[in-house]
């Protein structure tokens, strides 16, 4: 709910959540847990509001709903918890397409919530087979990630007013915000008056209505110090998350990152000029002054030719710029083989782009005669992932070079993600620059042995599976067979394919 709670948050009445059991026994029982406080560590759903406001409203509703929160602050403490709540949902969803908050709630929410779950709480309700969410926050904010990441069956929330035309009017349906006895009449609205869940869990004394109906009920105590659920004790690991903000936004974070963001736009500005416009030679100590680190490991291979070959550089995929920044840590510029790349991209790009088709043997024709000339730099993955693991490496590379370097990629970022998958795209190497100090870790590997290429007699889908093991290795990532595909299908509900004709700038790189 909003920051703080109304009242004691644990009473004599029910044991606290320590004291549960968790046998096996109870896998064919059922359990109904509250959100914020209880499922949650975190006591206030301030700060998925605000990724709602920014990522599907923009910067003026998230400052709009931020020079509110006072408001919302004394409403919840000092008139009543359901107005508080109202006012909450209200600027944060009032003429948003239906559609993209449920973008926001499947793409975004879910890598916050994960990193939010109580660990104590989750290892009661991870034990039972049926388990059921009971909230005040709108159910279509928290069904992906509670269905999905954590197995619920189903999620009893405060429901949303939505026009015939998908447009939410920021009104909730009858009976309103879900609090006290509205949450027991909905528990006996889904379960009838004798067949109550066997335990509930909630963390404050307007919980007592629905505790009261299950036959255990358990309160989950403040503390500052809960630890989160591993995030592998979890159904499902959060690889695929988009939105911008990389911090949780806290009152705080929201007002520092809003502060921030016309210092953060001037200073990405100056530091892509001086992408575009200095000498490759002199990137990394100009970038140093500028407050982006390239960090180099492993030793970087001399532009050499062999057998009329140059070497092919195979690098995972972490944001648009990687072409750049390798080439800043081979200090000489390096063609780079990317998809669906618009003109203008080519036009204004430091480094030689080449654009790729999606059609293999075009592909293949067009990057052997790169090779033959010089050298070039592809990803494999064929797109971005931001967690610590790697997608499906397409076998293409493979085939067209005995003189392979595996290059792990990697970044740190402090205040917003460099790649969209569903934003505006041109703008990624922006946001990339916008950060405080974003860094660059670029750690080169030996070059493959000729026994583990297709020269060597290796399958080319065992030779991209053996470099996606070494980079994962050198990284400390994990494989996956995840694709591109499954990416966008994930976050987006296509497949990700752009048409040329609505391509605009350094978009398609990722």
């Amino acid at each position: 709910m909003m920051v703080g709670r109304k009242g004691k948050a644990w009473s004599k009445r029910y044991d606290v959540i320590a004291n549960c059991s968790s046998e096996n026994s109870r896998f064919t029982q059922t359990v109904v847990t509250d959100l914020d406080g209880s499922l949650m560590r975190g006591r206030s759903s301030f700060p998925y509001f605000m990724l709602l406001a920014f990522e599907g409203g923009g910067i003026i509703r998230a400052t709009l709903l931020l020079l509110l929160a006072p408001c919302c602050w004394f409403l919840y403490h000092c008139v009543s918890e359901e107005a508080g709540i109202r006012l909450l949902i209200f600027v944060s969803c009032v003429g948003l397409r239906e559609k993209e908050i449920q973008s926001v709630a499947r793409a975004v929410l879910p890598k916050f919530y994960s990193e939010d779950v109580h660990s104590e709480t989750w290892r009661v309700v991870s034990s039972f087979g049926k388990r059921y969410l009971l909230t005040a926050t709108p159910r279509i904010m928290v069904e992906p990630f509670a269905v999905t990441y954590l197995g619920f069956d189903k999620v009893l929330g405060t429901e949303l007013h939505v026009t015939k035309s998908g447009i939410a009017t920021g009104l909730l349906m009858s009976p309103g915000v879900l609090l006290g006895k509205k949450k027991a009449a909905a528990l006996r609205c889904e379960f009838g008056d004798t067949t109550m869940p066997d335990v509930g869990i909630g963390d404050r004394l307007s919980d007592h209505p629905f505790l009261s109906l299950c036959k255990e009920g358990y309160i989950v105590p403040p503390d500052k110090h809960a630890k989160a659920a591993s995030k592998n004790k979890l159904l499902k690991p959060v690889i695929f998350h988009d939105g911008r903000l990389v911090q949780r936004p806290t009152p705080l974070v929201a007002l520092f990152t809003l502060l921030w963001l016309p210092i953060g736009f001037v200073l990405s500005f100056v530091r892509m000029i001086v992408g575009v416009l200095a000498p490759t030679k002199t990137l990394r100590s100009i970038f140093r002054v500028l407050g982006v680190s390239v960090i180099v490991k492993g030793t970087p291979p001399a532009a050499v030719k062999e057998d009329g070959k140059g070497i092919l550089f195979v690098c995972t995929h972490r944001t648009v710029l990687d072409p750049l920044f390798l080439a800043i840590a081979l200090n000489r510029v390096v063609p780079a083989a990317t998809y669906s790349i618009s003109r203008l991209a080519e036009i204004l790009s430091p480094i030689v782009t080449v654009r790729l088709t999606r059609n293999r043997q075009r592909d293949a024709a067009k990057m052997k005669s790169l090779l033959e000339e010089g050298e070039l730099v592809v990803c494999p993955e064929g797109t971005t992932c931001r967690e610590p693991f790697l997608l499906r490496f397409s076998a293409l590379f493979a085939e067209l070079s005995e003189h392979i370097v595996p290059v792990a990629i990697t970044t740190r970022v402090d205040m917003f993600y460099a790649n969209s998958a569903r934003g505006r795209k041109w703008v990624d190497p922006l946001f990339f620059f916008m950060n405080s100090k974003p860094v660059y870790e670029i750690t080169f590997l030996d070059v493959l042995p000729k026994e583990m290429t297709c020269a060597g007699g290796m399958d080319p889908v065992d030779v991209a599976n053996n470099v996606q093991k070494l980079l994962a290795g050198s990284l400390g990532f994990e494989c996956t067979h995840l694709t591109r595909k499954e990416k966008y299908m994930d976050l987006c509900g296509s497949d990700g394919s752009v048409s040329m004709s609505s391509s605009s700038s350094l978009s398609h790189r990722s």
